[in-house]
């Protein structure tokens, strides 16, 4: 994953304000409950030293997306007043959070991220397709379409009469250029996002006429077929609940991929792991991709310098600087990873390497 996208959180000279809330809208008093969040959060980051008017700042952002229902979180970061990023998180942080410290603190956020995939969701039936693409960690499409054909006489007859047989000729040849239509959405929303998965699900029939019309100009992406659709709002919620289930598995195989990467490269000795050769190699800019577990108890705290970003040690007297600044492993870590521009890769549960840290290195 790349992640420039955490770049204007490390440009900040001064104390950051790294906030990360549940801000999940269920069905009963979700404002109360995401309020009562934020005042505690709140009421940490001003024992640990957050200024009022940072604190100020925070609180006219606040409060998720309030237009997307169902599990979400928020990860907002200021200093001096002011809002350095605000996002949306496609799942709640595994623990609200509150930290004011030299420099942002944005694990939880560069996991959630690391966990999105950009993809085309395609709901089709035999009038058409609802087709929507996301680019990665995007709570709205960037590319919407829906397309209904020409409905006239588009459904089949039981009648076996002539006058019937070609009434039943011109619902199949509307239904296939229905599909036609839909699968250049497709291509076109596939293109917009460079969606690595296309998600399409509905009236069997329908698909199998899209297969056909995909098959000669398949789009970039790997086909999922999933439960659900656009008929009711039933057929809606069971699209939702199918897509983040094999959202969920893209995501793990993806992962997977670059954690056989990391093991081959280990056994070779091409890769690195633990926190010592890790902060070595992003000091000097030949991390290629950085891998962290998400769970940093116990996180030590290493040194970095104001004056230059890509170093970072665990003894001050290596730097022999006077802006140098004491803060987590992760986030000296990842603010090293964002200037020497590295990817990012989550070390999911279960893969052991030396204090939840490895690297892939470029030479």
């Amino acid at each position: 994953m790349d992640l420039q996208f955490l770049r204007p959180v490390f440009e900040c000279e001064g104390d950051v304000a790294s906030v990360h809330l549940d801000t999940s809208r269920g069905p009963i008093d979700a404002d109360k409950q995401i309020e009562l969040r934020w005042k505690a959060a709140r009421r940490s980051l001003g024992e640990q030293g957050a200024a009022a008017e940072t604190l100020a700042a925070v609180d006219d952002v606040v409060g998720g997306a309030k237009d997307v229902a169902g599990p979400q979180g928020e990860a907002i970061f200021a200093s001096g007043g002011r809002i350095l990023a605000a996002h949306t998180m496609a799942e709640p942080p595994r623990k609200d959070s509150a930290v004011h410290l030299p420099v942002a603190d944005p694990l939880p956020l560069a996991i959630d991220r690391d966990h999105q995939l950009a993809h085309v969701v395609v709901a089709v039936d035999r009038e058409g397709a609802d087709v929507d693409a996301y680019p990665a960690a995007a709570a709205a499409p960037s590319f919407q379409r829906t397309f209904n054909g020409s409905t006239l006489h588009i459904s089949r007859v039981r009648a076996g009469a002539v006058s019937h047989a070609a009434y039943h000729r011109r619902s199949v040849n509307l239904w296939s250029e229905n599909t036609e239509q839909v699968a250049e959405d497709i291509r076109k929303a596939a293109a917009e996002v460079e969606a690595a998965v296309i998600l399409i699900a509905g009236d069997p029939k329908a698909i199998g006429l899209l297969r056909e019309h995909l098959r000669t100009r398949p789009p970039a992406g790997r086909f999922v077929y999933v439960e659900g659709g656009r008929t009711d709002q039933s057929a809606l919620d069971g699209l939702r609940a199918s897509v983040d289930e094999a959202m969920h598995q893209a995501m793990l195989e993806s992962h997977q991929q670059v954690l056989d990467q990391l093991e081959a490269q280990l056994a070779g000795g091409q890769a690195l792991q633990g926190l010592n050769p890790v902060m070595e190699a992003l000091s000097q800019g030949r991390v290629e991709t950085l891998l962290l577990a998400a769970d940093r108890n116990g996180d030590p705290d290493l040194t970095a310098s104001r004056r230059d970003p890509l170093a970072v040690v665990s003894d001050a007297a290596a730097l022999g600087d006077d802006a140098a600044f004491v803060a987590p492993a992760s986030a000296l870590l990842l603010r090293s990873a964002v200037h020497g521009n590295a990817q990012f890769t989550e070390l999911l549960p279960g893969t052991s390497c030396e204090d939840g840290v490895a690297a892939l290195v470029r030479y």
